[in-house]
């Protein structure tokens, strides 16, 4: 469907309250010399894309790619428009989970057509924010481009820094005095990690070909602007990568702290095992009831045989609790 549809003039949203939102061919018609027209879709249907694909001449392998989303993420030259693909995440805490979408733009000399999956990624902001800097949206269809761009990184260093959050739980977590059982959480992480890894590490080619003005049909003097999201995407590459180590850094002392707590707990085993057998090999030779056991007759051999068993288990606990053992 058609989320929103205007023309832009030196900047300036026109007002073309004769033609409706969904009549884009008449809406491009009104477009002068350097005027341009940006049209917002969400999760269109096939004929409705077509419909755009027509008024606006877009290539037909582009437009497949925008119709079944779920591309990584690129840059590309199609006849004499840019095709763009961005991956939008979004990221839910609850259940420590990533969530992502798409974004497919579309840049020509005198339109963008953005087109979006996924619940996230909502280029409302973005239109908004745009249309209150006239000295940007100036710059043309490369403007929204920038915008879209500057938008969905932003939203990535917000994902970036819920993670963070998390993966500081996790650290202290591991490293608590209390049991804990940390190993589904950290691979839960590291799985989204790779997911925000995936949406972030290839795009940064086409971010700097953009701040560096080598993609033709994208005013040079928009290239700041680029160099600022290219920037920021940088910035969360680095914090990508640092949490990934931080997690393996969190996994292995996890993994060391179980091995210590299991000899822990064997060294109290034996110390208890201890404890009980030396009164129970005690009493199991004075069990035999052998004749020629001499204690047998002996009027103190009971409480004998029960001092032996006492002091060797006390001998055992006293050799345990010195050993750090209890």
């Amino acid at each position: 469907m058609i989320v929103d549809s205007a023309l832009y003039r030196a900047g300036q949203r026109v007002d073309v309250a004769d033609h409706s939102p969904g009549d884009l061919r008449a809406l491009r018609a009104c477009a002068g010399e350097g005027d341009f027209v940006w049209v917002g879709l969400h999760e269109p249907t096939g004929p409705e894309l077509e419909e755009v694909r027509a008024v606006f001449g877009l290539h037909e392998l582009a437009v497949e790619d925008a119709l079944h989303a779920h591309q990584r993420p690129k840059l590309e030259r199609y006849d004499d428009s840019l095709f763009l693909v961005l991956k939008t995440l979004w990221y839910v805490d609850e259940d420590d989970a990533v969530e992502t979408g798409e974004v497919n733009l579309f840049l020509g000399a005198d339109f963008v057509v953005t087109v979006r999956h996924g619940h996230g990624g909502s280029l409302s902001r973005s239109r908004r924010d745009l249309e209150r800097h006239q000295q940007v949206l100036a710059h043309g269809p490369a403007a929204v481009f920038y915008a879209v761009c500057d938008q969905v990184v932003d939203e990535y260093e917000a994902v970036g820094a819920a993670l963070e959050e998390d993966v500081d739980e996790v650290e202290a977590s591991v490293f608590s005095p209390e049991r804990t059982d940390d190993a589904a959480r950290i691979y839960t992480l590291k799985r989204e990690l790779a997911e925000v890894r995936r949406a972030v590490l290839p795009l940064r080619e086409p971010m700097r070909r953009l701040a560096g003005g080598e993609v033709s049909g994208v005013a040079g003097e928009t290239a700041p602007y680029f160099r600022d999201v290219a920037d920021h995407l940088q910035r969360v590459a680095e914090v990508v990568d640092s949490l990934d180590a931080l997690l393996s850094t969190a996994f292995d002392a996890y993994v060391a702290r179980v091995q210590v707590q299991q000899n822990d707990d064997m060294r109290r085993i034996s110390a208890s095992v201890g404890l009980i057998a030396a009164p129970t090999l005690v009493g199991s030779v004075y069990g035999m009831n052998f004749e020629q056991m001499p204690e047998l007759g002996w009027r103190f051999g009971y409480p004998f045989a029960l001092a032996v068993m006492a002091l060797s288990s006390l001998v055992v606990w006293l050799v345990a609790r010195r050993a750090g053992w209890l």
